[in-house]
C-alpha cells in the first residue's frame, strides 16, 4: 500500500521504515531534515509540507499521524481535514485522549474521511519487534488498512496460544486489533498504559526495598547486600513476575547498578491522568494505578532509588529522557 506518514521521530520514523521493509510505499513528512533524510535512504520519498503530502498521496489517500498528543495533532488534523477528499483515512496514532478522537471523527465525517484512532505501543524497539496496535474507527477504514496493520504488527511469533483460545479467529494474535467504534482504540491504549504506571511502580519499589537492606540503619542479622542486577535476571527465569519491562529493568541494572545516569525525575504523558479521570467517572476503584501517577509528582519535588528505576525503565523502552526541573 501507499501510506503518508507525518512525524518521523523515534516511534514514526521506525515505523516508516517497518513499512518500507514490508514493501510498502512511504511518503513521509517532518520538519527535521535529518528524520526526512533517514527515510529517504531507507526508501521512502520525503516531502517538505502537509500541502505536499496531500499532492504526492494517490486518491484514496491514507496518512497516518504520529505526532504528540495535544496541541501538535490538534493542529494537524484542523490543516488536513479541509486538505482531503472523500474516501481517505486519517490515522492518529499517536496518545491522544479518547474523547478527543471521538470529536474529531465527527469532524472529518462530514467531509466524508474516516478517521482511526490507533493506540500504537512499541516504543523505540518496534522497528524490530513489532507494534502492538489497538484500532478505533469505522470496520470499512479498518479492513482497507489491514495489510499496514499486519507489517507494524509483531505476527503470532513464538507465543503459544492461551489455553481456551485454539478456536478463536481474529487477529489479536497477530498483535492487531479492531477494539470498536471511535475512540475505543485510544481508550484501551489508555488502560494500557496506566496498567504500565502500576507495572512499572511495582518493579521500581520491589528493587528499591531490596537495595535498602544493605542500608546501615538495618540491624546487621538482617542486612543484606544484594546484587540487584542478578536478581533482575533471575526473576527473567521461571518466577511468575517476568515481562519486558523486567527484561528492561535487568538491562539497565546490568549496565548501571547504581542507575547513577538518571535523577528520577519521572514524567507522566498524559495517559495516566486520563485513566485516573475515566475510573473518577465509571466509579472504578483504580488504586495501584493512582497511586502510581500521584508517585510520579511526587518524583518530581523528592528522588529515591525507585525513581531512577522509573526513569531508567522509561528510558529503555521509549527513549524517554528526563525533563530538567522547573524553575
Amino acid at each position: 500500500m501507499e501510506i503518508g506518514m507525518v512525524g518521523l521521530g523515534r516511534m514514526g520514523g521506525n515505523m516508516s521504515r517497518r513499512l518500507l521493509r514490508g514493501g510498502h510505499r512511504v511518503v513521509g513528512y517532518a520538519r527535521s531534515a535529518a528524520s526526512l533524510d533517514v527515510i529517504i535512504q531507507a526508501g521512502g520519498i520525503g516531502v517538505h509540507s502537509l500541502e505536499q503530502l496531500v499532492e504526492t498521496l494517490a486518491p484514496p489517500r491514507a496518512i497516518w499521524l504520529m505526532l504528540p498528543s495535544g496541541a501538535t495533532t490538534e493542529e494537524a488534523v484542523a490543516f488536513l481535514h479541509r486538505r482531503l477528499d472523500k474516501g481517505d483515512v486519517l490515522v492518529d496514532g499517536g496518545n491522544s485522549y479518547f474523547k478527543d478522537a471521538v470529536r474529531r471523527a465527527a469532524m472529518l465525517a462530514e467531509f466524508g474521511v474516516h478517521y482511526l484512532d490507533v493506540g500504537t505501543s512499541g516504543g523505540i524497539w518496534g522497528l524490530e519487534r513489532g507494534y502492538c496496535l489497538m484500532i478505533g474507527g469505522p470496520a470499512e477504514a479498518v479492513a482497507r488498512l489491514e495489510p499496514i496493520f499486519r507489517t507494524l504488527a509483531p505476527g503470532r511469533g513464538d507465543i503459544p496460544r492461551v489455553n481456551g483460545r485454539e478456536g478463536a479467529s481474529g487477529t489479536a494474535e497477530q498483535g492487531f486489533l479492531h477494539c470498536g467504534p471511535h475512540g475505543a482504540g485510544h481508550f484501551v491504549k489508555m488502560v494500557h498504559n496506566g496498567i504500565e504506571y502500576g507495572m512499572m511502580q511495582a518493579y521500581a519499589e520491589g528493587f528499591d526495598l531490596l537495595r535498602g537492606a544493605a542500608d546501615s540503619s538495618v540491624p546487621a542479622e538482617h542486612r543484606y547486600d544484594i546484587d540487584l542486577a542478578d536478581v533482575a535476571e533471575l526473576w527473567r527465569r521461571g518466577s511468575v513476575i517476568p515481562s519486558w519491562l523486567l527484561d528492561l529493568a535487568a538491562a539497565a541494572l546490568a549496565r548501571d547498578a547504581d542507575l547513577s545516569a538518571f535523577t528520577g525525575r519521572v514524567e507522566d504523558s498524559g495517559e495516566g491522568r486520563w485513566t485516573i479521570m475515566t475510573a473518577i467517572e465509571e466509579s472504578v476503584p483504580v488504586n495501584v494505578l493512582a497511586a502510581a501517577l500521584f508517585n510520579r509528582f511526587r518524583s518530581r519535588r523528592s528522588q529515591t532509588f525507585a525513581d531512577k528505576m522509573l526513569s531508567a525503565m522509561r528510558h529503555q523502552f521509549g527513549g524517554h529522557n528526563e525533563s530538567p526541573p522547573q524553575s
